[in-house]
């Protein structure tokens, strides 16, 4: 049985990011379906975490093997020190987003006791636009937006090859 991760992004635009590049790569692996007529709702919202058994794999030895970490498309390494962190007791992996054109801050949460408190403390809605032109992400409240063009994501291999001019 493989335990649970609750991943998590330091800012909200960087889990927009995300779910931008994971809508995509859904299409890019489903040429045949038409992009949505209106934008998906998402729920961001923030959750407290608190723990001294951490690791950052962004400095010191961790972050000289920054090219294993941020792989577009090979996850082993990642989920091999997942595994490693997680039989070390670790309960939190910060990393790098590879998909935040930004580069900002992702977490791994590996246990539940790392959550300070039960439950959100902050929620934003935001609607994702997919289309040929790429991906527009806008927030309810406050009111802000981001694009992700078809450049955006390209340099994985996947969403280089997806099919943006659909019927």
């Amino acid at each position: 049985m493989t335990e649970g991760v609750f991943y998590a992004s330091e800012l909200p635009e960087t889990a927009v990011a995300e779910m931008a590049f994971y809508r995509l790569l859904f299409f890019s692996e489903s040429p045949d379906t038409p992009w949505p007529p209106n934008p998906a709702e998402y729920t961001a919202f923030s959750a407290q975490f608190a723990t001294r058994k951490a690791i950052e794999l962004t400095r010191g030895k961790y972050g000289r093997r920054k090219a294993m970490w941020t792989h577009t498309t090979d996850y082993s390494h990642c989920q091999a020190f997942a595994d490693a962190a997680r039989a070390a007791k670790l309960e939190v992996i910060c990393y790098t987003s590879v998909r935040d054109p930004r580069q900002r801050m992702n977490f791994a949460l590996l246990a539940c006791r790392a959550f300070a408190k039960p439950k959100p403390i902050h929620q934003q809605t935001w609607h994702i636009r997919l289309s040929e032109a790429g991906a527009q992400a806008i927030c309810e409240a406050p009111r802000s937006g981001m694009t992700f063009d078809r450049k955006c994501f390209a340099a994985d291999p996947r969403i280089a090859k997806l099919r943006w001019v659909r019927n």
